[in-house]
């Protein structure tokens, strides 16, 4: 009986040992899993001091709904239609004696940009005023010639020479008249400068005379653009023309200037190629309040949209890759930021950052469609500028890739 007690008393101890080391163990996995849940949390995580915020210049933004779907991608350039665009010329050749306006200044139908000196303005006033000088004349002739006439006191045949010569002072008075009316001159008056006069509502472009020289028929001494009625001229492939159809929207941006998108409208398709690129030109009006500050001439990318579908998007900017995964940041709430701050002065305050994994897809006029891995709170503040600033520092201030 005391081997038997012996016995067990010798296993019990045996087996404290191993029970103490099994618990060991367990203590340690489960420390270690808090660790690591730990280090994936800061991982994720980083901060900002409040001199570090305002000197990276992080902005905030939002997921928006746009049309990134089913697009066509073309190029083109700003124009205006011929209507809206004037090339001056003078009808009769001269010399210039004044220029009245400047390039760039805006001006009214009507206005007269310079005037030429040509003598034979002067004869065609003599002209004009010497046939209405025998109109008067002939006119009270052909009344006398008239009466008489019908009185059989005359030949008929007198009258009617006298008719015959009336018609053909008319006649010459018309045509000097239309002569100086094309030249902006009015019949009555004793001038020998012909006005330059501008046939549309605009901005001056070049200026191609000078005072002093001679300005020659036909070759234009002023340039004007009315840019109220601007439009696109956009180069479509032939590919692509099926798809292509009045009223389809379309984002475009300057290709050198800022990346603001700007919309419009297609209301028009050539029907034959423009060139040897086998493109054909597809013409979409902008909106009045976009159009503004536009001119002639400014090459645009643009996105002719297919149909009317739109995504959830952020600005390009606010996507960073880091290894195989993409990531946006946004910003702790207050309530987390209050907790981390506790006991923390003014000086050593910081704001806090958190990465959240992102799918991006397409990517157009500088957005890019988005899926979230995991979702976020609707009211969550999104860095749309300082995101790979974030990531550098999450990452120690090591590389980042684009």
């Amino acid at each position: 009986m005391r081997n038997i007690k012996n016995t067990t008393t010798r296993f019990t101890l045996l087996l404290l040992p191993i029970a103490f080391f099994f618990l060991f163990l367990t203590s340690c996995n489960e420390k270690k899993a808090e660790e690591i849940h730990e280090e994936e949390a800061s991982e994720n995580e980083v901060s900002l001091t409040a001199v570090q915020f305002k000197t990276v210049g992080i902005q905030f933004g939002s997921v928006e709904n746009r049309n990134l779907n089913t697009i066509i991608k073309a190029n083109g350039y700003t124009t205006v239609p011929p209507q809206n665009s004037a090339k001056i010329a003078t009808l009769l050749g001269g010399t210039v004696k004044d220029i009245l306006v400047l390039e760039g200044t805006y001006v009214n139908k009507g206005k007269v940009l310079a005037t030429i000196q040509n003598l034979e303005v002067v004869e065609m006033l003599e002209d004009y005023k010497s046939a209405a000088a025998n109109i008067e004349y002939l006119q009270l002739e052909y009344n006398r010639q008239k009466t008489l006439s019908d009185e059989n006191v005359n030949p008929r045949k007198t009258f009617q020479e006298v008719k015959a010569k009336l018609a053909v002072e008319r006649a010459k008075a018309q045509a000097a008249k239309n002569k100086l009316q094309a030249l902006h001159i009015s019949p009555g008056s004793n001038t020998a400068l012909i006005p330059i006069v501008s046939p549309i509502n605009g901005y001056i472009g070049k200026i191609n005379i000078a005072k002093g020289a001679f300005a020659e028929t036909g070759i234009p001494l002023f340039e004007v653009t009315d840019n109220s009625q601007m439009h696109l001229d956009l180069n479509v492939y032939e590919k692509d023309l099926g798809s292509i159809s009045i009223g389809q929207e379309v984002d475009f941006i300057l290709t050198n200037q800022s990346n603001k998108s700007i919309k419009g409208k297609i209301f028009g398709i050539n029907k034959s190629f423009s060139n040897e690129s086998k493109t054909v030109a597809v013409h979409a009006k902008i909106n009045p309040d976009d159009a503004k500050g536009l001119i002639s001439g400014m090459y645009v990318s643009a996105n002719i949209n297919l149909n009317n579908a739109t995504v959830p998007a952020l600005p390009k900017a606010a996507i960073v890759k880091n290894g195989d995964k993409y990531f946006i940041f946004i910003k702790e709430t207050e309530q987390h930021e209050k907790e981390k701050k506790s006991g923390s002065s003014a000086e050593t305050e910081e704001i806090h950052f958190k990465a959240i994994e992102v799918i991006p897809g397409t990517t157009d006029m500088g957005f890019t469609e988005i899926k979230f891995v995991t979702s976020i709170p609707d009211n969550s503040k999104i860095v749309t500028q300082g995101a790979f600033y974030l990531l550098s520092a999450q990452k120690g201030g090591g590389e980042h890739t684009h």
